[in-house]
């Protein structure tokens, strides 16, 4: 009966995004304060009905109710509570659900929180907000349909896929989900801009706490996503360009670029096209990167789906909501004029040349994501995009953004001096050149790409602790001036500065665990040692065990430095009976300055009592996860600005419409 609730739920959100969607655009319009009213109550219906549903599905996994088709295709009754729990959205139609979920609670959040706006431009981003729900909970119900029933019921399921049975797998797609969604604010919002014929300071200061949120959010789904592919898949790294990994990487980069974009609307009132465009790439780019996951075009070892049909029907919903904004934007664009005017030579320049890098690099990623599938279907060849070519491209413009990065911190408004911008850059001119000097004497000129990403973090982390010293006016006021100045410095600003200093600290990481890694591998029996980075790794014995729904198989490894036990360490080879599948754990030895990394394979050998022992040194992996954790930090620091959290300020007198004053 709970089932059928949720499912009914579903079927009167459909119903209430529609009603939304015409009340709030057509309110908009014109000017009808009971159509805008009838928006904003309806976007607080749907986030009811929709909560309604999933909490449905979620009772249904936490009851292990195989009745219920998706229940039965993604869990089973031995399965631990919170792989039950994750189980609701490990899955196409449940994750979907999820999808839903969020973008009704974002769009009853502008509502509630958007008190501030002006009721029409409120009403028209509602509306949108409403057209996007329509279309993807009919989605979800005609063609994913999470409520369908099983007769006869089966006695248990067939497991969900044993490598999303994980904590990191559990907690990873809503945050993910909230960044892919987050951006559907920004996009209604423009979307509404272009509607209203009108972007001003105000609008990118509205628009601002909701990229924040969408980046934040994806920032740290892409950070716990390498985190689990580092740990759980035993491939020994954090980023394999896989296709999924892409798909959530494309709107990040775009989303970077429309914060960008929109400090200078605010600042100087000028790029508004380019904000706008950009708002409209990033939730493209993440409507995009919902179809790779779900298509099945393109092969990936963590993909929802493999079908096409609904890929078919994901590649049309994607190709109207983009096109159409697009189609909005090219005839409305031209209305939107720049105020403020800016030399070659200033702040606003940069920003500009370093939101074209974040293009360019968005579009390098979707090239090489999506050429192999143009070369199959065009010449029937299979081929594949690796690591080098995404290493080759992406290198020499990571180091111009870099430095333009550091240019435009240091460069005024409006307009600046180039010479007076390298003055202020001297220290870290010169932390980066004794970097290099460092580097050269340890590695000579054998790895011309260690050498360049440590110049790269080395400057970006100099530059940022540059500008805040210059600020605060370090060493030229006594300290405790210096430190009561860095006290009133907005928390906008710091939330900034964290994150350039995170993209430092986690491109160090980067150098460290890609370009120093040490592997070792080999065919080991119990009893057997091997050495990595100046330690012994003894292999001591065999265990198996029955967990929950695995079989497991125990390495015991002591790692010993100078004939000292430091460590013991347990990988371990999972298979799960139900779904027929193997995992391999990896065990890891953390350091702040490496970990040690050992991962178990195949049996060798003709009594099979030997195994494949793969051991890693990940020199400074702990800076990348550090890295990615001060920009979410970063993000949440620039959103609790009290300039972001009550909005744009209210006008002295407000306009009526129709009599009304407008909220």
């Amino acid at each position: 009966m709970i089932i059928e609730l949720g499912h009914f739920a579903l079927i009167l959100a459909l119903l209430v995004a529609a009603i939304q969607t015409g009340a709030g655009l057509a309110g908009g319009h014109w000017r009808d304060r009971a159509a805008m009213r009838l928006a904003e109550v309806a976007s607080h219906c749907q986030i009811v009905l929709v909560a309604l549903a999933f909490a449905a599905l979620i009772h249904a996994y936490l009851t292990s109710d195989f009745s219920v088709a998706n229940v039965y295709d993604n869990s089973h009754s031995a399965k631990p509570v919170l792989y039950k729990l994750a189980g609701a959205w490990g899955n196409h139609e449940g994750s979907l659900l999820l999808w839903i979920t969020i973008l009704a609670g974002l769009g009853s959040a502008v509502a509630g929180f958007g008190r501030r706006l002006p009721v029409t431009l409120r009403a028209r981003v509602l509306g949108v907000q409403g057209v996007i729900g329509l279309i993807f909970i009919a989605f979800a119900l005609f063609t994913s349909n999470a409520f369908l029933r099983l007769d006869p019921v089966p006695l248990d399921g067939t497991d969900l896929n044993p490598l999303l049975q994980d904590p990191g797998l559990a907690f990873h797609p809503p945050f993910l989900y909230l960044g892919y969604v987050g951006f559907s604010v920004a996009f209604s919002f423009a979307i509404a801009a272009l509607l209203e014929g009108r972007i001003d300071p105000a609008w990118a200061r509205w628009v601002r706490p909701w990229t924040l949120l969408a980046w934040s959010s994806l920032t740290l789904g892409i950070a716990m996503g390498a985190w689990w592919a580092y740990y759980e898949l035993g491939w020994g790294g954090f980023w394999f360009w896989d296709p999924v990994e892409n798909a959530s990487l494309m709107p990040w980069l775009a989303g970077t670029a429309l914060l960008h974009s929109a400090i200078v609307v605010e600042k100087r009132d000028t790029l508004k096209l380019w904000t706008v465009l950009m708002a409209i790439v990033a939730f493209s780019a993440s409507l995009l990167g919902t179809f790779v996951v779900r298509s099945g075009v393109l092969t990936s070892v963590h993909a929802f789906a493999t079908d096409p049909a609904r890929g078919s029907v994901l590649l049309v919903i994607c190709a109207v909501l983009t096109g159409g904004a697009l189609v909005l934007f090219a005839l409305r664009g031209s209305a939107m004029r720049s105020g403020g005017q800016f030399a070659s030579v200033s702040r606003e320049s940069a920003l500009i040349l370093n939101n074209v890098i974040l293009c360019v690099l968005t579009f390098t990623v979707m090239l090489g994501t999506f050429w192999p599938l143009f070369i199959e279907v065009s010449t029937r060849e299979r081929m594949t995009v690796g690591p080098p070519y995404y290493t080759i491209v992406t290198t020499p413009l990571m180091i111009l953004l870099a430095i333009i990065m550091a240019a435009g911190i240091f460069l005024p408004w409006k307009r600046g001096r180039l010479a007076a911008a390298a003055s202020r850059m001297k220290l870290a001119l010169g932390a980066t050149g004794l970097a290099l000097i460092i580097s050269l004497y340890l590695s000579g000129l054998k790895s011309i790409l260690a050498i360049l990403g440590l110049m790269i973090a080395v400057w970006i982390l100099a530059v940022t602790l540059t500008d805040i010293a210059e600020r605060m006016k370090l060493f030229r006021l006594p300290l405790k001036t210096s430190l009561a100045r860095a006290g009133g410095f907005p928390r906008a600003y710091w939330g900034g500065s964290l994150a350039h200093f995170g993209v430092g600290v986690a491109v160090l990481g980067m150098v460290g665990t890609t370009l120093w890694l040490t592997e070792h591998q080999s065919v080991m029996r119990p009893g057997d040692t091997a050495e990595i980075a100046g330690m012994t790794v003894r292999y001591e014995r065999i265990e198996m065990a029955r967990v929950a729904n695995y079989e497991t198989e125990m390495s015991i490894f002591s790692l010993e430095k100078d004939g000292r036990r430091i460590a013991t360490m347990t990988p371990e080879r999972r298979y799960y009976p139900v779904a027929e599948q193997e995992t391999v754990e990896a065990a890891i030895v953390p350091n702040w300055a490496d970990d040690i990394y050992i991962a178990v394979g195949d049996a060798r050998g003709e009594d099979g009592g030997a195994r494949v022992v793969r051991l890693y040194h990940h020199p400074l992996v702990l800076f990348l996860w550090g890295g990615g954790l001060m920009l979410v930090l970063g993000g949440g620091l620039s959103l609790s600005d009290r300039r972001y959290r009550i909005g744009a300020p209210r006008r002295k007198s407000q306009p009526m419409i129709e009599g009304v004053p407008a909220e």
